[in-house]
């Protein structure tokens, strides 16, 4: 066991400074992820507003209600006048839009620092999300594009909500790039596949 340590170590002090200098740039990556932080800050307080204004709209709020209704309006189309059920729907799909880009960017953060730049020593901690035990850069790929195809729904579905104030093109392109996005995820999620048994045999092989 002492043999392995000394040789654990002697091993770490050969490593070239030159390399140990390009090893230590992950750490630039450090201001993005606090950057990302920040956003995601932004998102729990537009969440809080928009929330906040619904319950007040339902309430009587007039100023809630008008910020409401000027949330959901689209460009050239008739402008909601009251609360309906199309409008809260609208407004509630919105949350869930924000909730899922917060989720995104959980992922990112926390699955991005965990691969790239350092271990954050999770093990064993009750609150350790499950699909960070086995993180890497090709699981957190697929996960992340799983994530844009829910954010993708939610907004395709929030445009066949209400269909009659898009036109025909605009249908056709939201629901295009949507199944661009689908066959993009099921590409990564095929080549990583692949790619997996030919990474298991070179690691069986050392």
């Amino acid at each position: 066991m002492k043999l392995t340590d000394s040789t654990d170590i002697s091993q770490k002090k050969r490593i070239n400074p030159l390399a140990n200098f390009i090893f230590m740039t992950r750490w630039l990556q450090l201001p993005l992820y606090l950057g990302l932080i920040l956003a995601q800050c932004v998102y729990v307080y537009h969440f809080w507003v928009e929330l906040s204004d619904l319950i007040g709209a339902v309430m009587g709020n007039a100023s809630s209600l008008q910020h409401i209704l000027d949330a959901v309006a689209i460009d050239g189309a008739v402008r909601p006048t009251k609360l309906t059920e199309t409008t809260i729907m609208l407004v509630v799909l919105g949350l869930i839009d924000v909730v899922m880009i917060s989720n995104l960017l959980i992922m990112v953060i926390v699955g991005g620092y965990e691969t790239f730049v350092s271990r954050m020593n999770l093990e064993g901690h009750p609150d350790q999300p499950e699909w960070l035990s086995h993180v890497n850069a090709s699981v957190l790929k697929v996960k992340l594009a799983t994530a844009i195809i829910g954010i993708s729904s939610i907004h395709l579905l929030k445009t066949f909500i209400n269909a009659r104030a898009y036109d025909e093109k605009t249908l056709l392109a939201q629901t295009g790039i949507h199944v661009v996005f689908l066959l993009s995820a099921i590409a990564i999620a095929y080549s990583d596949r692949i790619m997996a048994p030919n990474h298991d045999k070179n690691k069986n092989s050392h």
